[in-house]
């Protein structure tokens, strides 16, 4: 739109020259050069060629798009150890490394069958403990299993070896032979039942004997 206005103004400036030339020839003294149609058609290209030359500067230039750089791609991250457990150091175990037990024997104290709590003994004097106990786990005991003293006095007794299965629910008395110590005083000794593999549960029952005469 710019170019054509330029050429129409450049023509009619042309033409206004040429006017003026041809008008004034009578009034000057002296004779002024008239034009020919060959320079006139040879101004006017000159005129078009700066007309196409202003158009240029004074039209934009494109700018070229800038070019968007790719962000760098991030690597994902692993979504899994590799199958190493998060709990501990052996699978199912807990953080402590320690492997959770679970067992399905149980003992559970009934009543004192013989012996009850502070019977007046004399030292040296021969008696046997009796328990009453159930099974109380979901597995039966097997023939073999310990009854054991695991703390306190053991009075001269020994483990007592379970001679015969005995099934989960079932009741079940423990008689232990033993002697009371010769020292005076309440003295009382802990009992437990263990496992083929030594491995103690269920209540911990236990025998309690005043030796030596009352006040």
């Amino acid at each position: 739109m710019l170019k054509k206005r330029l050429m129409k103004v450049q023509i009619i400036l042309v033409l206004g020259a040429v006017f003026l030339a041809s008008c004034g020839a009578g009034n000057a003294p002296e004779a002024t050069p008239t034009l020919g149609v060959s320079q006139i058609q040879t101004f006017a290209v000159s005129t078009f060629s700066s007309a196409l030359t202003m158009t240029a500067l004074v039209a934009p230039t494109n700018t070229p798009a800038v070019t968007q750089t790719p962000l760098a791609t991030i690597p994902s991250l692993p979504t899994s150890t590799g199958g190493i457990p998060l709990t501990g150091t052996t699978p199912g175990a807990p953080l402590g490394g320690v492997a959770a037990t679970a067992s399905c024997y149980g003992l559970t104290f009934v009543s004192d069958v013989t012996i009850p709590d502070n019977t007046q003994m004399s030292p040296g004097k021969a008696f046997t403990k009796t328990w009453k106990v159930k099974n109380a786990g979901s597995c039966a005991w097997d023939a073999g299993f310990k009854f054991q003293n695991t703390g306190g006095e053991a009075m001269g007794a020994t483990a007592f070896t379970l001679p015969a299965a005995v099934p989960a629910g079932q009741t079940y008395d423990i008689s232990v032979p033993m002697t009371a110590p010769n020292k005076t005083g309440t003295l009382r000794g802990n009992w437990r039942m263990a496992n083929a593999t030594g491995q103690a549960f269920g209540d911990e029952v236990f025998v309690v004997i005043v030796v030596g005469s009352y006040p």
